[in-house]
This record gives structure tokens, sequence and C-alpha cells, in this order.
């Protein structure tokens, strides 16, 4: 009688340790998942920066040309008056280019608008990153449940890792189809 409820006790640890894998599995894809959200975060934010970089080094310019208009106004003459008043239109020309250049994409307002574009695919990134960080905590839990119930025999800490494997489940699926639906 004995034999049997070892070769029973044995079947219920492959079983067990057949949830650990497929935990464990689940853990990869949920750490994968992490490390690319995290990966495209970075990038974005790196885009993002570089962006309004640019919008604050235009915008600077931008000041200096208008201020050099406004000061080429002040010191018009009668004697240099036509080539002061093209200058300055040039001058004015030139700043009114820099805030919106839609051919190039490099005018403030566009840089702008590529800058917000770029930090809100950060934010994205980094909600999947999150939901994708909660996932592989549960999962790392539920293994270690699932482990603790070989170790004691007790069956319900099986269910345990089981819910817990769920939730990173749910949580893993989140951070690929849905990361800003629930915050933490």
């Amino acid at each position: 009688m004995a034999g049997g409820h070892g070769a029973h006790h044995g079947t219920e640890n492959k079983g067990v340790a057949l949830i650990i894998a497929i935990l464990a599995l689940f853990l990869a894809l949920a750490e994968v998942g992490a490390k690319s959200a995290q990966t495209e975060a970075l990038n974005a934010n790196i885009e993002a920066a570089n962006l309004w970089s640019f919008f604050q080094a235009r915008t600077i310019r931008q000041t200096q040309v208008r201020t050099a208009a406004e000061q080429a106004e002040l010191a018009r003459t009668e004697a240099n008056s036509a080539a002061t008043t093209a200058q300055r239109e040039r001058w004015t020309s030139t700043a009114a280019r820099w805030e919106s250049e839609p051919e190039t994409g490099e005018g403030r307002r566009e840089l702008m608008a590529r800058a917000r574009v770029a930090e809100a695919r950060r934010d994205k990134n980094m909600e999947k990153y999150h939901m994708f960080e909660y996932s592989s905590a549960g999962f790392q839990v539920a293994i270690v449940v699932a482990s603790a119930s070989i170790i004691t025999g007790v069956a319900l800490l099986v269910w345990l890792a089981g819910a817990l494997g769920a939730v990173g489940f749910g949580l893993m699926m989140l951070g690929f189809f849905a990361p800003g639906l629930i915050h933490f």
C-alpha cells in the first residue's frame, strides 16, 4: 500500500513540475516583453529629448533673428533704408519659416508635435514595461509556491500557484494588448 501511495505522490510531483515548467515559459515571455518595452521606451525618450533640444535651438535662433530685425529697424537711416528693409524682411521671413516648416518637419510647431508623439510612445511602452514586470513577479511567486507544494505536499499550494500564474498571465496579456487599462 505504501508503494501505491509513493507512486501517486510521484505522479503529483510530475504534474507540479509541469506547472512550474509552464510558469517558467510564461515568465520568460514576460521578461522578453518587459525588456523590449523598456528598450522602446528608452529609444522614444531619447528621440523626444533630441526633438525638444532641436525645438529649443530653433527657438533661440528664431529669437536672435527677430532681435536682429528689430535692431536693424531701430538703426535704419535714410541712407541705409532700402538695405535695412530688405534685410529685416529676410530675417522676418526666416523667423516665420522656422515657426512652421511642414515640408521639412523642422519648424517649431512640427518639432513640438513630433516630440509629443515620441513622448506618447515612450509613455505607452513604460506602461507595457510595468505590466510585464508585474506579470513576471506573479510568475516568479507562483513558481516558488508550486515548488513549496512539492516540498510540503500541501495540495492547496498548487492551486494558489495556479491562481498566481493566472494573474501573471492576465497581466502579461494586458502588457501585450492593453497596457494602459489598469494602473498600479
